[in-house]
């Protein structure tokens, strides 16, 4: 916060002081105008003899005097108007910007040491391989961890290229019909296969629903959204994965038993980079590009996604895709 209340304080300072040089600005021309009335009175004074025919000046100069203070008055305030309404704007863009920077440096910073620890583990357990005699059961074990390490910087680096190909102008899905209850039931079973989980992978998927989709952009918006739901979850908890249709929609539910997402963050936690906590003493694991890139691909299969609460506790992510989307 430090590092962004010297620049707010000089943009407090610019501010007051246009507000001065405004308000300044204001008094004297009305203050011109007055002199220049004034001085038309006195004229009239040494030009008219009878006193009814200069009362009647006098009355002409105040309403003109009137009327040019009502019209300083009105340009002021909007000129007033604008100024704040541009330094509000001014203010949200400066704050938006700064809260980005943070975001993209805790980005480096998380996604530095999620490289970081993976990347350890394989080199020593290379290590331990190339220095020790060890039986195949051992090795095969070492050899297992290994490639869940391997797989955590490969789901890394896909999240982080897939996220730039989204923000990019030339991005294309290939939309094709597929057998979706089918799909997801192989993605599933490939996620689950991939490598050890310590959590209950439950799924309630009935057969011949069908979608319109990009299979290589769902895969992705099912693993980061189980992944999600892993990652927040306690050890030993259940998560199920409920696929359904209605008249209009194919619905999605991703049910987890974790700790929940507070109500004001609900809104938030779909955007580039922003994680659930607070950064000095969030504990879990993450780039905060998960659920990024789950909306965006939502959004281009023209689908509607919700988080909700889930009871005793948890959350519920609802996705509804439109039937001949």
């Amino acid at each position: 916060m430090q590092s962004m209340a010297r620049p707010l304080l000089l943009f407090y300072i610019l501010v007051a002081y246009i507000l001065l040089q405004l308000s300044w600005w204001a008094y004297m021309l009305i203050d011109l105008n007055k002199e220049v009335i004034q001085y038309r009175i006195e004229i009239s004074e040494l030009r008219y003899v009878n006193q009814e025919e200069i009362e009647a000046e006098k009355l002409l100069f105040n309403k003109e005097l009137n009327k040019r203070m009502w019209m300083v008055v009105g340009e002021g305030s909007v000129f007033l108007g604008l100024l704040i309404f541009g330094i509000y704007k001014t203010k949200e863009a400066f704050r938006k910007e700064f809260n980005l920077a943070r975001q993209q440096k805790n980005f480096l910073l998380s996604i530095t040491h999620e490289f970081k620890s993976p990347l350890a583990a394989v080199k020593l357990n290379l290590q331990t391989l190339q220095k020790r005699e060890l039986e195949r059961s051992q090795q095969q074990t070492i050899i297992r961890r290994s490639l869940i390490e391997t797989e955590r910087i490969h789901n890394l680096v896909e999240n982080a290229l897939f996220a730039a190909r989204l923000e990019s102008d030339n991005f294309e899905f290939y939309f094709e019909q597929l057998d979706f209850s089918q799909f997801l039931n192989s993605l599933i079973e490939e996620y689950i296969s991939r490598i050890d989980h310590e959590h209950s992978i439950i799924k309630h998927i009935p057969p011949g629903i069908r979608l319109l989709g990009d299979k290589l952009a769902l895969s992705s918006l099912f693993f980061n959204l189980i992944e999600n739901a892993e990652k927040y979850s306690p050890e030993g908890s259940k998560i199920e994965i409920i696929l359904s249709t209605s008249h209009e929609h194919v619905i999605i539910h991703v049910m987890d038993q974790g700790n929940g997402i507070p109500e004001i963050e609900k809104q938030r936690i779909f955007e580039k980079f922003y994680r659930v906590g607070n950064e000095d003493t969030r504990r879990t694991k993450g780039t905060g590009l998960g659920l990024f890139i789950v909306q965006h691909i939502v959004n281009l299969h023209k689908g509607v996604i919700k988080v909700r609460d889930n009871y005793p506790q948890g959350s519920i992510f609802e996705i509804k895709f439109p039937i001949g989307n």
